[in-house]
């Protein structure tokens, strides 16, 4: 069976790549959970817009993650977030599509939510370090600051 995948599979592909696989494994595994669709010719130009997303996103080497780590250091990220009665708790937690969204507001990258670690749920205000994986080798940590609102 021919697919082409729309999200990483690890031992497979990234997102865009057109892959042969058994057809149980595509039939009843990647196709009902959206990491793939069936490669057709009207598929092809969704391979396109695939990669130029993916294109967009992507840190080209060490020395730029390096400049883009740099950058990143230098934000002052913050997030206003609804406390309960006592002041200091969250209603709910911060999430890591929370914190690429301060990120990009603060003037930062667009980054994807699975490059960033919270180092477990940010449940209160205050201020929480949070890295982000750029590149293998290249670690950025960003102070985030939860305020009340």
């Amino acid at each position: 069976m021919k697919l082409i995948l729309t999200t990483d599979v690890p031992n497979l592909g990234a997102p865009g790549d057109i892959v042969e696989v058994r057809d149980g494994y595509g039939r009843n595994f990647l196709l009902p959970q959206g990491k793939a669709i069936a490669a057709t010719k009207g598929a092809e130009k969704q391979v396109a817009t695939i990669k130029r997303a993916q294109l967009a996103r992507e840190i080209r080497g060490t020395e730029h993650a390096n400049e883009v780590k740099q950058a990143l250091e230098k934000l002052n990220v913050s997030i206003t977030a609804r406390t309960t009665g006592d002041g200091t708790k969250l209603f709910g937690s911060i999430t890591t599509v929370d914190v690429a969204a301060a990120i990009k507001a603060a003037g930062g990258p667009t980054l994807d939510k699975r490059t960033i670690d919270t180092a477990g749920h940010i449940k209160s205000i205050g201020s929480h370090p949070v890295s982000i994986k750029l590149h293998p080798g290249v670690t950025a940590t960003v102070s985030l600051v939860v305020k009340a609102g």
